[in-house]
């Protein structure tokens, strides 16, 4: 009993430090938090774990933006540095703290690092600014007998998100023309990629993708045959609806970009100029 309440009280403390630094904060993007990471990791790399340390555990520094900040164990599982809470966690250990479903967040860090230097993880925590446990995601870096990760709340857009994509997307064509419309959506750094959100496009006489924002590289193969986990012929209902009705929208499921993980799926569909436009979210 004594070693739960010790775990429950680690997490607390945890999620408490975390949560102070994102009520004080603006939500960071995914692509924000990706930059903090590799910057890290360059530091570490040109200036060594001494310098490092002190540069991260700076809660004014470089390294904590909006409710990002750098964070280093060892291989045992004890905090080296801490962007949110250097006073309170450094030399803290926190091999057996899970997450909060239970999960033993830093344990898998180590493991995920043991056959290869960079990984991503997901996991579930405590938004102290939504009051809400969300799921989360980290880039983990092995150094030596160090593991430096940075993660952020992973984006949830919501049906009303995706609808005003689309309709940003029409707009595009309608603009633009075809060509320069399906150049931006295939842009994965441009104005049609957002979080989990992006645009695609597929011909209605060809069945080719003609854009992909989150695969630019699908543009010009069949997407006929494309099926998702379970076996559901997804872009076959896509188009089918698109020439019968001219829009609606198809469930299905697929891999989430920002969380990796496998979750159900509803994706808007429209004709535009010959062709079908699409923009999803995921709904759990």
């Amino acid at each position: 009993m004594q070693k739960t309440h010790l775990k429950s009280g680690l997490a607390g403390l945890l999620m408490l430090a975390a949560g102070s630094l994102a009520n004080a904060a603006e939500h960071a993007t995914p692509r924000e938090a990706r930059a903090l990471f590799d910057q890290a990791v360059k530091y570490l790399q040109a200036n060594g774990p001494e310098q490092a340390w002190s540069a991260f555990n700076n809660k004014k520094g470089p390294f904590v933006k909006k409710d990002l900040y750098v964070y280093v164990i060892d291989r045992q599982g004890v905090y080296v540095a801490n962007g949110a809470a250097p006073d309170s966690l450094i030399g803290l250990k926190v091999l057996d703290t899970v997450d909060a479903a239970g999960e033993p967040l830093f344990r898998q860090m180590i493991a995920v690092t043991e056959k290869q230097e960079e990984a991503s993880i997901r996991y579930v925590w405590l938004n102290r600014k939504s009051n809400r446990v969300e799921p989360k995601v980290a880039w983990v870096h092995r150094d030596g007998e160090y593991i430096l990760g940075v993660g952020y709340y992973a984006p949830r857009a919501t049906a009303d998100d995706a609808r005003q994509l689309l309709d940003k997307a029409s707009a595009a064509i309608k603009q633009q023309g075809m060509a320069k419309a399906l150049s931006s959506f295939n842009d994965p750094r441009g104005a049609f990629v957002h979080d989990d959100l992006y645009v695609f496009a597929v011909n209605l006489k060809s069945g080719k993708f003609e854009a992909h924002g989150m695969n630019p590289k699908w543009t010009g193969t069949d997407a006929h045959d494309l099926h998702d986990v379970e076996g559901h012929s997804l872009v076959k209902e896509m188009l089918s609806l698109a020439k019968s009705k001219g829009e609606g929208t198809v469930d299905y499921v697929w891999r989430n970009p920002v969380t990796n993980a496998v979750e159900k799926k509803r994706t808007f569909v429209r004709r535009e100029n010959g062709s079908l436009i699409g923009v999803g979210f995921y709904t759990e």
